[in-house]
């Protein structure tokens, strides 16, 4: 399975609906020489918290994808 679908599986099975339960989104934008770009939504934007949504959405995407280096959200 290409990286980019592997990616877009756990957002949509794994990462949204932790989200969901506290009024917030994410949105694949792209993934490219390491860096997975996403966009914070609903409640997730603009949030205090959402450097720490972040690192937490990082920690886990590289623990399942070895070849993710950062995640940015934008």
């Amino acid at each position: 399975m290409p990286i980019d679908d592997q990616i877009k599986k756990i957002i949509d099975e794994e990462i949204k609906p932790m989200l969901f339960h506290d009024g917030g989104n994410i949105e694949f934008v792209e993934y490219r020489d390491g860096i997975l770009k996403v966009r914070l939504r609903g409640a997730c934007a603009g949030c205090e918290f959402s450097s720490l949504t972040i690192e937490g959405i990082e920690k886990m995407m590289k623990e399942k994808i070895p070849e993710i280096k950062e995640v940015a959200a934008i």
